[in-house]
This record gives structure tokens, C-alpha cells and sequence, in this order.
């Protein structure tokens, strides 16, 4: 008699829990099970069906759902995740059902109702990456709806999952939403730039000082992005080049933004020595460059000035550029 062969399919899996679970159970169990119970029901099963999805399993706080589509369980996990947000607004502290979302494209065996395999626990180790609010997605998922959603990620970059042989790169679905033109992957110039800080390079031969050259570097994003009218691209996708000879050209095409920081610092002794470029994505041509000698009596009045120097004059040289822009 010959052995059944075991059916398998190509499917999106999303996979999300509730963050502190535990914790709500503690202090009110009934309370956490009659909101968790009443909020499947008026959000997560409505909108799994709006987007074609089919509910595999419920394991307490956790849930499994199949899509035919990424592009579907992708909107169904922003949609998820913005409904859940709406309904914690009137909510007290101890009752706000707070999602972590993961979603995977791969390869599933299917048993009965029920599906196992890597492509179910990729997705499940993806949930365990999230944060709260967040939704994590994987390569093969980004590269299913990237230009197809009105969404922007975050590249994480390479993980290693447990019990998964080969890191997975992950995504995270942004705050901001794309234009038309981002998602064709053809970005304009806009009222609005976009910005993205790339890791400064540490030129002083000792690794112990990458701590200061990365210290400079989420100095700046965290004052650049003080500004409204500047797109700042979050650390953790800027960070994802850190050591990576890539094209300047091609990491701004990735992360869709039209301008580029780079720099390198290099100390000596009580002596440390910063250099910027401000580059611009559609042409490639350095907007604007300078270097800065500081002795380094205080580290942290260094960045302070450093960074506050590069700010301003980085807000003065994207006025004049808008101008000529809108010119």
C-alpha cells in the first residue's frame, strides 16, 4: 500500500496574538476573555471575510488565517490593526486589545482543516518579532505587494528565526502611505522630501567606537525628524546598510526617499573629526558636504553640536531645493 501524499499550497498566512495577554488574564479574567471574545467577533471575523480570508485555528490569544493572496492578507492586517486602535480609544488601560501581527507567502501542507509547515511557522516567529500595533511581513510577502499597496516598510533586515534553517528578512509596514508615484516606484520630488540617514561610518580602526559614529547617526534622525514638512526614514530601515557596500543610487530607490545623509567619523585620540554629504536620489550630485574638528571633552556636547549644525544647515539647503523645485 503506498503512503498518501501529503497535499500542499501556496497560501499567506497572518498570524497575530495579543501583547500582555497574560497579564490581562491576571487581573481580570473574565473581563479580558468577554472584550477578546467581542472583539473577534465585531472586527476580526467581518474584515477576514471582507478580505477572502478563512480562519484556521484560535489557540487563546492567538490566531492563524490563510489568504490566497499577500496583497489581501497585507490589508487585512492594517485594517486589523487601525480597527483595534479605534476600539481602544474609548477603552480603559486594562482592557485595550493590543495586536502583534505577522504574515508570511510559502509553502503549507494541508490536513484536513488545519495547515502546518514553514510557511505557518515563519509566520509565527514574524508575530514574535513584532511590536505592539506593529505588522511584520517577509521577504517573499514584501516582494508579492510592493507597489500594489498604498503602504511604505521598513527594512529590517536578515533575522534568525527559531527553529527556521535560513534567516528571513523582515519587513515593517510603516506609518507613512505612499503616492501613486512611490508605489510605481518612480518617486517625485514632493512639498514633502524624504530623507534617510545612513549609518556613519566609523573610520578610526577600533570597532569599541562604532558606539560613537552610531550615536551621531540616530542624533540626527532624531532631530530631523522634528521637522513636519521632512519624511525621515525610521532608524531601524536606515541602520539595515550598516556595513553593506550598496549603490547610493539603489538604497534610495528601496526606501523611496529623495535625499541621502551619509558621512564618516574618525577619532583620535580626544580629537574626532565628522564629515556630511547631503546627496540628492534623482541625480545622484552631492547638495551639500562639510566637516567638523572637535576636541572631545564631552562626547554627548559633541553630538549635541554636531548633529544641531547638520540639522540646520540641512534645513536651509532642502528649503533652497524646494524652491528651485517648485521654480
Amino acid at each position: 500500500m503506498t503512503e498518501e501524499r501529503a497535499q500542499r499550497r501556496l497560501a499567506a498566512i497572518l498570524a497575530a496574538d495579543v501583547v500582555g495577554y497574560s497579564r490581562m488574564m491576571q487581573a481580570d479574567e473574565a473581563g479580558t476573555l468577554a472584550v477578546l471574545k467581542s472583539r473577534r467577533t465585531e472586527i476580526l471575523q467581518p474584515l477576514v471575510s471582507k478580505h477572502y480570508g478563512r480562519i484556521i485555528k484560535v489557540m487563546g490569544d492567538g490566531v492563524l488565517v490563510e489568504f490566497a493572496s499577500a496583497v489581501e492578507a497585507v490589508s487585512c492586517a492594517v485594517a486589523l490593526q487601525e480597527a483595534m486602535a479605534v476600539a481602544n480609544e474609548d477603552a480603559e488601560e486594562s482592557r485595550r486589545i493590543v495586536l502583534r501581527i505577522g504574515v508570511n507567502l510559502g509553502d503549507v501542507i494541508v490536513e484536513g482543516s488545519d495547515l502546518y509547515g514553514d510557511g505557518v511557522n515563519i509566520a509565527a516567529r514574524l508575530e514574535a518579532s513584532a511590536g505592539p500595533g506593529d505588522v511584520c511581513v517577509s521577504q517573499t510577502v514584501f516582494d508579492h505587494v510592493r507597489g500594489k499597496v498604498r503602504l511604505a516598510f521598513d527594512d529590517l533586515g536578515e533575522r534568525h528565526l527559531k527553529n527556521i534553517p535560513e534567516p528571513v528578512r523582515l519587513y515593517k509596514i510603516s506609518q507613512r502611505t505612499l503616492s501613486p508615484d512611490a508605489m510605481r516606484g518612480d518617486r517625485k520630488e514632493s512639498a514633502t522630501p524624504a530623507i534617510a540617514v545612513l549609518p556613519f561610518t566609523n573610520m578610526s580602526g577600533d570597532q569599541d567606537q562604532d558606539y560613537f559614529s552610531d550615536g551621531i547617526t540616530e542624533d540626527i534622525i532624531t532631530e530631523l525628524s522634528r521637522f513636519r514638512n521632512l519624511a525621515v526614514i525610521a532608524r531601524n530601515s536606515s541602520f539595515a546598510y550598516k556595513g553593506r557596500a550598496v549603490n547610493l543610487s539603489t538604497i534610495a530607490r528601496e526606501l523611496r526617499v529623495d535625499y541621502v545623509l551619509e558621512g564618516s567619523v574618525r577619532r583620535v585620540g580626544q580629537h574626532v573629526r565628522v564629515t556630511v554629504q547631503l546627496i540628492q536620489a534623482s541625480s545622484g550630485s552631492h547638495v551639500w558636504a562639510q566637516r567638523y574638528d572637535r576636541e572631545l571633552t564631552d562626547i554627548f556636547a559633541v553630538h549635541d553640536e554636531i548633529s544641531q549644525s547638520i540639522v540646520g544647515t540641512m534645513a536651509v539647503e532642502l528649503d533652497e531645493q524646494s524652491l528651485k523645485q517648485a521654480r
